[in-house]
């Protein structure tokens, strides 16, 4: 109980002060939408269908939660060793995977912001009207898809506790996911060696339960996936942070920048 309760605790408190953050509330409001009218008018200039054009909103619109969630999550650690705090956070009572996971998880919840903003762009500006099949299964599949995609992020956050550049991996996946993931372009055009990577990234089975949630179609099994792959994430992460900072005790690398 705790446990749950810091974890409930330093969600809010990062709530908070990411909703604050000028960096973030850009990366949150402005990117995604940059990004979703680039989409929409290439999918208008080629095959202007109905159908395509409501998935392609609901492609985008998972966008902007991976891109508020890898250049924020990798750089997060950064950013504690630049302000002197990285030691404070390590030291603390709570296990380091239990301090950084609400961190992560409340990025991935202001990223959850620019799936309404999209969807209501890509309606007020493009008009492109999503029809919602199963509302019920929409509003299950979209917090599994947060959640899996926040502890994507925090997976990737911890590695910068030993490796001081490794704020740079989440710039670097930022896009490739986005493909590899089938975001907006379907997995069947891609080569078939990448139909395995994007299998064992929770946000293609995301993306898939939402589309089938809002376009009709089945949702359970891509819901079920998701979430396995998030608590797998959780788990590689607890495993690695602490195989990591014994690494940066016995190396003395923890406070470098």
């Amino acid at each position: 109980m705790k446990t749950l309760r810091m974890i409930r605790v330093a969600w809010w408190l990062q709530l908070k002060m990411r909703s604050r953050s000028a960096f973030d509330g850009a990366l949150t409001i402005i990117w995604p939408l940059f990004f979703a009218s680039t989409a929409f008018l290439m999918q208008r200039a080629g095959r202007n269908q109905a159908d395509i054009l409501a998935a392609t909103a609901v492609g985008a619109s998972v966008m902007g939660v991976w891109s508020a969630m890898s250049t924020t999550a990798a750089g997060l650690l950064q950013s504690e060793r630049r302000q002197g705090t990285l030691e404070l956070l390590v030291a603390s009572p709570m296990p380091f995977a239990v301090v950084m996971a609400p961190t992560t998880l409340a990025m991935a919840t202001i990223g959850a912001y620019s799936m309404i903003s999209t969807l209501v762009w890509a309606r007020v500006l493009f008009g492109i009207h999503v029809h919602v099949g199963s509302p019920v299964l929409l509003l299950i599949a979209a917090p599994v898809t947060v959640l899996s995609v926040g502890m994507l992020g925090f997976l990737l956050s911890v590695t910068a506790v030993r490796y001081r550049t490794a704020w740079a991996l989440g710039n670097a996946t930022e896009y490739p996911v986005w493909l590899i993931c089938g975001f907006l372009v379907p997995l069947s055009v891609l080569p078939g060696w990448v139909h395995p990577l994007a299998w064992l990234l929770a946000p293609t089975w995301g993306v898939e339960a939402l589309r089938g949630a809002a376009l009709g179609g089945p949702v359970a099994i891509d819901v079920a996936v998701c979430l396995l792959l998030g608590l797998f994430y959780a788990v590689l992460g607890a495993l690695l942070s602490r195989t990591l900072l014994d690494s940066a005790r016995r190396n003395a690398t923890l406070a470098l920048s």
